[in-house]
């Protein structure tokens, strides 16, 4: 008892020495004048964005809704200072409900003008507070009932690859969402794109989620999509092709020296697997040697797999001999 008693005394002396003393008085009249301060703020008249939800009601089970309208309008009220801080920090505002069926209009899309909104807000508001603004000043929703079709994916952004490396395939979870629209939407909708997807430098698979770019009056499902990228190494590669000769008479037979010749080409390692000499055509044009006669035939390439570049023959002519059957 003794000990606390003597800890309480020291903490007196301290407390109301002199110069706490005077500390402590500066703090009440700072909160005074704050009192003051505040009560004179809040007894001016100001502007204030409140924000009010909004929900759209009794939608048929039969109607989808493919944009929805905002679920929130900013209504601007002009009022003394205690009315604004009441909206803010009192009460919430009531839910406004729209109904439907009195907005649903031929064509898809249902319009709700800001005077509807209005008329279930200024029960809510005091006598002396006036509304200078309605943000946005109507809502607009998009419905149909049930119309819709499948488009694929497509990968939208940059996509940046290491050295020597390049994007051999893209792969989207699922290819393809269903989209629905009113008739003309649907028509002119081929593909939906994702937002940007912008990655560099990528030298192994990458997974990701991705968002797809949103359309007015279009709902699509699912609005998210997965995307892998595959990467993979260039490289210089070459088969061999056998020659073959086009537009020759019935009559006659065209031999070539060599009878094959190296295709080159660059390719990814993963797809040179999947590449045969059978995929290329390389050929010689009788109607060419007619046209301009040499003592060499000109090799032309004709056809070559997708997925290669700079696809070029080892050789461009090469000795001929045209033999009667």
């Amino acid at each position: 008892m003794v000990r606390w008693n003597g800890t309480w005394t020291i903490i007196r002396n301290f407390l109301f020495g002199i110069v706490n003393k005077e500390f402590l008085i500066f703090l009440f009249f700072l909160a005074l004048s704050g009192g003051f301060w505040l009560m004179m703020s809040l007894n001016e008249t100001c502007e204030q964005d409140i924000p009010v939800p909004v929900r759209l009601v009794n939608v048929p089970s039969n109607a989808v809704i493919t944009d929805n309208i905002d679920d929130t309008v900013m209504v601007t009220i002009r009022d003394k200072g205690f009315s604004i801080f009441s909206y803010l920090y009192g009460s919430k505002f009531r839910v406004v409900t729209l109904d439907f069926e009195n907005y649903a209009r031929k064509g898809g899309v249902g319009v709700i003008p800001a005077s509807d909104i209005l008329k279930q807000i200024y029960p809510q508001l005091y006598g002396s507070s006036k509304v200078m603004k309605l943000n946005p000043d109507r809502l607009v929703f998009y419905y149909n009932y049930g119309l819709s079709k499948e488009v694929p994916v497509r990968l939208s952004g940059r996509i940046g690859l290491g050295s020597s490396y390049y994007l051999s395939k893209v792969q989207f979870w699922p290819e393809r969402v269903r989209i629905y629209a009113n008739k003309h939407l649907l028509d002119s909708i081929r593909y939906i794109s994702t937002t940007d997807l912008n990655i560099s430098n990528i030298t192994d698979t990458i997974y990701r989620k991705v968002s797809l770019q949103s359309i007015r009056g279009v709902k699509i499902v699912p609005s998210v999509v997965r995307v892998g990228l595959y990467p993979d190494v260039l490289t210089e590669e070459s088969v061999e092709v056998p020659i073959k000769a086009i537009n020759m008479p019935d009559d006659k037979i065209l031999r070539t020296f060599p009878s094959r010749v190296d295709v080159k080409f660059i390719v990814g390692a993963n797809l040179f697997r999947q590449i045969s000499p059978e995929q290329f055509s390389v050929v010689v044009d009788y109607n060419e040697i007619q046209t301009h006669p040499s003592d060499k035939c000109t090799l032309i390439l004709r056809s070559y797999p997708n997925g290669i570049k700079n696809p070029r023959l080892g050789i461009r002519q090469i000795d001929y001999l045209i033999e009667q059957k």
